[in-house]
């Protein structure tokens, strides 16, 4: 099954572009530091080797946020590259400044709509990993089919891993944390990883939650060999 999109069918976001204030130094890290560290979005797969200038597995990150999180991880796994999404310019601009300010050369940015860039800008069986750390629940029911992980989610996620490859998910809205369950369960690319709290830095979202009594899962999926 593809996760594709098709031509006509109705996009539906999974995600609010909120006008969030821009800082001066965010404003000048999206202007000095995207050329260096920034990746245009583009309807062409990304030669991995050539962006990093090495070849090494790529995880990839649905949803960077203010980029505290992809920073750490990338800091202590300097043997993996890392490519990060995220709509957002304060964002952007944050995670610009962690990556300058930590000297990293394993991370690259991509500021546009993170599942479009899976779609085009990742090629079939190209990353090792892919991160899903506390994506918007969506929590009143109208509101559900907003959800980024449904069924054609999981397929994507699944023509995109290569095999062995490894999804890792985290929500604090435990209705939310079943559907994801369900959803990659049913997915016949892929079987359930060790359950349990995986390796990860905390959160801002996740303190967040913890602070108002939400239980935190950690979801593991690997790509099936084929």
């Amino acid at each position: 099954m593809s996760g594709k999109r098709q031509e006509g069918e109705r996009t539906i976001r999974s995600y609010v572009l909120r006008q969030g204030r821009t800082t001066p130094s965010q404003h000048r890290a999206l202007a000095v530091l995207s050329p260096r560290f920034g990746i245009p979005f583009s309807a062409r797969p990304l030669d991995f080797a050539a962006v990093f200038g090495r070849t090494a597995p790529v995880v990839y990150e649905i949803g960077a946020g203010m980029g505290e999180v992809t920073a750490e991880i990338a800091l202590a796994r300097p043997e993996l590259d890392y490519l990060a999404a995220e709509v957002h310019g304060p964002g952007v601009g944050s995670l610009l400044k962690k990556i300058d300010a930590l000297a990293l050369k394993n991370i690259r940015v991509v500021r546009h709509d993170a599942v479009e860039v899976l779609e085009h800008m990742i090629a079939d069986g190209a990353l090792a990993g892919l991160h899903l750390f506390f994506p918007d629940p969506w929590p009143k029911k109208r509101h559900h089919k907003r959800r980024l992980v449904q069924a054609p989610f999981a397929a994507l996620a699944a023509q995109k891993l290569a095999p062995g490859g490894y999804l890792h998910a985290a929500t604090d809205w435990p209705e939310y944390a079943s559907q994801i369950d369900e959803v990659f369960s049913a997915c016949r690319m892929f079987s359930p990883g060790a359950a349990g709290r995986r390796e990860r830095p905390v959160t801002k979202f996740e303190r967040r939650g913890l602070n108002l009594g939400h239980p935190v899962r950690d979801l593991l999926f690997l790509r099936r060999q084929e």
